[in-house]
């Protein structure tokens, strides 16, 4: 896959209690990659031996090393070989001999990976430290498309009618009104979106529900719902890790402050129920790639948060699973944009 602003974001590869003492291989944006965990914290390397190749995620972790199982080359957590049991004891250990490291963070229950040197600041999500607040991850989820469409499924509001009919949505109640899109510090964000939910988190309790979105980076996404007249707030965070070409696994984790001592499993089933019914409709979409061009679809009012992330995107030069503009449309968006600064 090539190479564009992706490589600078942070992706969710795995739930933190899923690494344990043995090295993990993942994938990220096509490239395997070894996690592993040590003393000093979490860490990913390319998922390569500079020596002959060899998966260092077929190896072990001995006194915090991540040892090669091929012919046992020691990595400490910077990616230096400090130790090549075939190599005389007279003899230096080539300067060459290190693998490729990423940043690699453990932050929400999950491992994050990026692969860029320049990496964005990981997301901010407050809910998750607040008192009177529980968080449980949903996922991941295996999923055949690229992240720009899984993204843009879960910003889109006119599909909850028909979809989740009967659970997020009514096709009775299918109007969408007319909502604000604002750019506020680096991220986009709607005014509230009355939707009515005959069952909105799995406890049969009908009504409407206010939606705001926010879109925190290309690949993760977020609202909080609420009822007016109530205190009660559920929100969800997805976090994409585009994996591969079509590829893409996703995380979801749901916060509530009500119900606090009533079991967690209830409302990750009813996710999974909500996500299982989005993944056809996601999968069969073609082109499989997000086209960043808006005269490619057709869009009404309703899509003004998805034509407003495609904007976003095309600014970024987001390339991975999407259709960029061609460079004379790219350029003058740049334009516009500039004259809005």
């Amino acid at each position: 896959m090539q190479q564009d602003r992706l490589w600078n974001e942070w992706h969710p590869v795995c739930k933190a209690e899923e690494l344990g003492d043995d090295p993990k291989q993942v994938q990220v944006l096509g490239e395997r990659v070894v996690i592993f965990r040590n003393e000093k914290g979490v860490h990913a390397f390319k998922d390569l031996c500079i020596h002959r190749g060899a998966a260092l995620s077929l190896g072990k972790v001995v006194d915090g090393k991540l040892v090669c199982a091929y012919h046992a080359w020691e990595y400490d957590e910077q990616g230096v070989c400090t130790k090549i049991p075939a190599l005389p004891c007279d003899r230096p250990i080539p300067k060459k001999a290190r693998a490729v490291v990423y940043h690699c963070e453990e932050y929400l229950g999950l491992i994050w990976v990026c692969l860029g040197d320049e990496p964005e600041k990981l997301i901010n999500y407050p809910e998750a430290e607040m008192e009177g607040y529980r968080t449980i991850i949903c996922g991941p989820y295996e999923v055949k498309a690229n992240a720009p469409r899984l993204v843009e499924n879960f910003i889109d509001v006119a599909h909850l009618m028909f979809v989740h009919e009967g659970m997020l949505g009514d096709a009775d109640h299918a109007e969408v009104v007319d909502y604000d899109v604002d750019f506020v510090d680096g991220r986009l964000i709607t005014s509230k979106i009355p939707v009515y939910q005959p069952n909105a988190d799995g406890r049969s309790k009908g009504g409407y529900s206010d939606y705001v979105y926010q879109v925190l980076r290309p690949t993760i996404a977020r609202f909080t719902k609420t009822t007016e007249g109530s205190d009660e707030e559920f929100t969800i965070l997805l976090a994409v890790n585009q994996e591969d070409n079509e590829q893409s696994r996703v995380f979801m984790l749901l916060t509530r402050n009500y119900e606090l001592d009533q079991p967690d499993e209830p409302y990750r089933e009813f996710q999974d129920t909500i996500f299982y019914q989005d993944l056809d409709i996601v999968e069969s979409q073609k082109p499989e790639l997000l086209p960043l061009d808006l005269q490619a679809e057709m869009h009404l009012k309703s899509d003004a948060l998805t034509i407003a992330y495609r904007r976003w995107l095309s600014e970024l030069g987001i390339e991975t699973g999407t259709i960029p503009l061609d460079e004379e449309k790219q350029n003058r968006l740049k334009r516009k944009a500039s004259v809005k600064q």
